[in-house]
């Protein structure tokens, strides 16, 4: 006997994508051959490339209590500090991870595709879509990003494995401090940073480059994975990696900057805080395993590199008091 659907084709509903909720509609349903109800759902005021197959478990009704706790999942996950987050273990099919994948500003991309080089260049084949904003509210903002993610299939979905990127304990102790001066003292990150995170990935690259180990073949993968890195610093600053207090000065930043990649902007506390993001976001990925594992080699690489020159990268004199007339923007 087929289990009783819960929601309605061209229903209104109410969805989980990564950690937050957001307002979608129902666009076809289906019941797998284990008898496991799912839903194609489109996200309102999102591009059709974002709509996927998820979980009966994903899905809630549309309704005042569902709308009061969509925003109660907001205020947490923006009071909340920055750190890994885990995703379901391979097969589970409960509650998605809590983060989302990269959806924000500049011309950005998630990977997709067989091999590390497409950690960049599937943004150059989908530069005309228009992704989601993090906005938490129930239409999302329409912003710079270009990002392409193909309808999720219920084989993919079931095949998604947990993905973790280890943080080493030098740099650890920068995002304690970098939450405690952001969140308790109510300072701010001094803008544009004296070094970008597109200066310290392009001194990375020049870096590996100098190693007497270095030809070719390797520059070809390191120049994809640093463009990667970059793109999904810009795909996902202003979505995933800005505390609330934050959140007024990017505004201002995008005002007076709105031609610029944020990763010419910020410095090395938000990379790091990107890099804490990081794996829930490749599990979300079209990578193979063998792509994966090859991602986070080169990923583990570059935080080790941040450690040799944490020194240089990461400094308290890089933030600065924010202004009264700034408090009052955040009350």
């Amino acid at each position: 006997m087929a289990p009783k659907l819960k929601f309605t084709e061209g229903e209104k509903v109410l969805c989980f994508h990564g950690p937050l909720i957001y307002e979608a509609k129902c666009l076809k349903s289906s019941v797998t051959k284990d008898k496991h109800v799912r839903y194609l759902i489109h996200y309102a005021g999102w591009n059709k490339n974002w709509d996927e197959w998820v979980p009966e478990s994903r899905v809630l009704k549309y309704n005042e209590a569902n709308v009061q706790r969509q925003k109660e999942v907001q205020r947490a996950h923006s009071a909340q500090p920055a750190k890994t987050k885990k995703t379901p273990a391979k097969g589970r099919k409960s509650e998605p991870a809590n983060t989302t994948p990269a959806r924000e500003e500049s011309r950005a991309s998630t990977p997709a595709g067989k091999d590390v080089e497409t950690i960049s260049t599937s943004s150059k084949k989908n530069q005309n879509k228009d992704p989601p904003a993090d906005s938490g509210s129930d239409q999302p903002k329409k912003k710079r990003g270009r990002l392409d993610l193909s309808i999720e299939t219920e084989e993919q979905y079931l095949a998604k494995v947990e993905v973790k990127i280890k943080i080493p304990e030098e740099l650890k102790v920068w995002l304690v401090d970098d939450w405690d001066v952001i969140t308790r003292q109510q300072k701010l990150a001094i803008l544009p940073a004296k070094l970008t995170v597109s200066q310290i990935v392009d001194n990375y690259l020049a870096f590996k480059k100098s190693s007497k180990l270095h030809n070719q073949a390797k520059e070809s993968v390191l120049v994809d994975i640093t463009e990667g890195i970059k793109e999904y610093f810009n795909a996902t600053l202003g979505s995933q990696l800005l505390y609330k207090f934050e959140r007024p000065q990017y505004s201002e930043i995008l005002q007076e900057y709105p031609d610029t990649p944020m990763s010419q902007i910020y410095g090395s506390i938000h990379l790091l805080r990107l890099f804490a993001k990081m794996g829930p976001m490749l599990a979300y990925t079209a990578l193979d395993e063998k792509s994966l594992q090859h991602v986070l080699t080169h990923i583990q690489d570059f935080l080790k590199y941040m450690v040799n020159n944490r020194s240089t990268l990461f400094n308290l004199q890089d933030y600065g008091n924010a202004t009264p007339e700034y408090h009052r923007k955040i009350q």
